[in-house]
Parts: structure tokens; sequence; C-alpha cells
């Protein structure tokens, strides 16, 4: 009888993934002069392991703060932290100073925009990876120095075993940022977060660094949150892409629809004014006028000055989120239609 039960009961359905990262209503507020400024304004999404999110937008948009957010790095006494920032299970805005410093480089590492400010200039490289893997594992000098050098030949920087007595100023941009990444990559983090970390480079060294970061990610699993200001960047490394302005997410879903179809006139902006093949010889398109205040944000669209779509409705209303397929979202009135 037990058996018969069991063959007709019908089958268990498999559990529900779990996203490594979820992110609901994110906002950051810091306090200014002119008052508060609203840096991020309602931030929502989710990233699963292996995968690989980029934050495209101009300088102002949110980006870095939405990255830095994630590790809580802005100055506490003038920052305001609103909604959750879940990754591994845990939320990341309620932990103590002490549960932070241990999620920080085991759980989400981050390579920044410029290796120099990251790295202490009186000590050696290899000195400085092998403390960070002492600090958070707890293994020897010894196998902290071996690891040191295993992650620096992984990051294929020459001479591997000379440039871990090298100091930071020794070495050239492109094996400071190769060594960024190792040190990010020491106590073999769930998330990455990469704050622009190809922008100083020359076009071919900042080519080598996306391939290299694409190719460790996915030797090692790792999510990777990206941001950067170029398109081509965008379509290079990126799984799915998230378009910010003015603190929001005005358009996102994977990287071949977002740039294929480009929902929102921001988009359409952005992939304009980038070089590429196609617009040898022609004049490049700029978008008009500047970023908003962050400060005194305007009502209803904040693109709206500068859009040539722009029509009243924009400027009267709250622009809710758009969904013409279910992966693909964009705020703009004109998919309402």
């Amino acid at each position: 009888m037990t058996a018969a039960l069991r063959q007709d009961a019908a089958p268990v359905a498999a559990p529900a993934r779990v996203p490594l990262v979820s992110v609901e209503g994110l906002t950051v507020k810091f306090k200014g002069g002119d008052g508060s400024i609203a840096a991020v304004n309602g931030v929502d999404f989710t990233l699963e392991r292996g995968k690989v999110l980029t934050i495209l937008g101009e300088s102002g948009s949110g980006k870095s703060v939405t990255l830095k957010a994630m590790m809580r790095l802005h100055p506490a006494r003038k920052t305001t932290y609103g909604g959750k920032i879940m990754i591994g299970g845990r939320n990341i805005l309620a932990l103590s100073e002490r549960e932070l410093v241990q999620v920080r480089g085991s759980v989400v590492s981050m390579i920044f925009q410029e290796p120099m400010l990251a790295f202490d200039p009186v000590y050696t490289i290899g000195h400085q990876i092998a403390e960070t893997v002492v600090r958070h594992e707890g293994v020897s000098r010894r196998d902290a120095d071996k690891r040191a050098l295993d992650l620096l030949e992984m990051v294929q920087i020459p001479s591997a075993a000379r440039r871990l007595k090298a100091y930071p100023h020794e070495m050239s941009g492109g094996m400071r940022q190769r060594a960024m990444i190792a040190l990010a990559l020491s106590c073999r983090p769930d998330l990455l977060l990469a704050d622009e970390p190809t922008t100083a480079l020359d076009a071919t060294v900042q080519m080598q660094v996306l391939v290299l970061l694409r190719q460790l990610q996915r030797e090692m699993g790792m999510a990777v949150i990206f941001v950067t200001h170029d398109m081509g960047v965008a379509a290079e490394i990126a799984d799915d892409v998230a378009v910010m302005y003015a603190g929001r997410f005005i358009e996102a879903g994977p990287v071949g629809p977002v740039i294929g179809k480009r929902l929102h006139p921001y988009t359409e902006g952005l992939l304009a004014s980038t070089v590429h093949g196609a617009s040898r010889g022609e004049r490049l398109e700029t978008i008009p006028g500047s970023p908003p205040n962050l400060a005194k944000l305007p009502s209803g669209c904040s693109f709206a000055p500068r859009c040539k779509y722009v029509e009243q409705r924009c400027r009267e209303t709250e622009i809710p989120l758009f969904k013409p397929e279910p992966d693909h979202s964009a705020r703009c009135l004109r998919i309402d239609r």
C-alpha cells in the first residue's frame, strides 16, 4: 500500500533557485550643504551566481554609489540607507561593523577604479595580498605568500615571483589593475564588484583586462556587478544590463535586447554617442544638457529636460516601470501606447 501511494503521488517540485543577490527598494541619501542629496532612488534587482550584471550610465547617475552601498562603504555619519541588500541570505544594511568586516573580502569583494588609491604605497604588492589572506582565512604566512604568488600567476602577471616584491609605483597601470584583481579574488568571494576598473587603461590593455575578468568569473563561478559608462564594455562582459539615470534603473534586461531594442531614449542616446566601426567618418550624436541636480530632482521623468521625445505628460507624472517583455523593462511613457 505504501509503495502504491508513493508511485501515484505527484512529483515533488524542484526548489526555487534563490538568487545570490537581491536588492529591494535601495535608497542612498547624503547629508550636504544644500540638504539631503538623493543619490539612489529605489533600485531593485536580483543576480544569480555565475552571472554578470553591468550598470551603465553617465557620471553622476548613481552607479558607483550603488556599488559601494553593496559593501556599506559610504561614510556612516553622512549616509542614510533604505531598503534591503541581501547577499547570500544576509541583509548587508542590518549587519554590525564586526559582521561587515567578515563579509568584506570573503563574501563580497571590490575592484576599485584606481588601484594606486587602493594599494598602500609603503608595502609590497605581495605583502598586501598575503595579509588579506591571513586576515580572512587564518592561514600561516607561508601559505598566504604561496597563495599570493598563485593569484598573480592566475591574473597573468609576468615574472610573478619578482612582482610579489614590487611596490605599487613600480608597476604599470595594467599590471597594477591585474594586481588589484588578484587582491579582490584572494579570499574567493561569491560576489565581485568592479567599479569602472578599465577606465584609466589604454584600449589594448582594457580589452585584455575585460577578457581576463570574464575568464576568471566563469572559472570561479562568481557573480559580478560591473559599473561602466561605456556601452562597448557593457556589450563585451555583461549577461544583463541595467541603465541608470538620476539614481534609478530606467531600463534593464539581457544585454542583447537592451542594446538591440533600446526602449528608453537615454539608452538610445548612450548608444548613439559611442564610437564603433559603423560610425567611422560620421559625426557622433550627443545627449543635450546635463544630468539633474540630485538635491532638486525635477517632477515626472528625470530625463525629460534632455529628451527629444518629451511630452507634457512626461513632466507631470511619476513614470512607472513598463514590461513589454518578461525580462526587459523600462521607465518611459512611449512604451504605453
